[in-house]
């Protein structure tokens, strides 16, 4: 059986850390951020563990 494809477009917005978890960016920092407060801006900055509930789907694209 040949190998898995990696989806294109899920490498893009998934990352693994050291110790295996698969990290994603938030929604929401692309554009219009003259309305959105700094502190808004700033939580919406950091990367988000993805959840469990998504998690067998994220692997399954990435091939993992």
């Amino acid at each position: 059986m040949p190998k898995m494809k990696t989806h294109s477009g899920a490498k893009k917005r998934f990352r693994v850390t050291g110790s295996g978890k698969l990290m994603r960016e938030r929604a929401g920092k692309r554009h219009l951020l003259e309305h959105k407060s700094s502190r808004r801006k700033r939580r919406l900055s950091r990367d988000q563990v993805v959840h469990s509930a998504n998690l067998k789907q994220a692997n399954r694209l990435l091939g993992r």
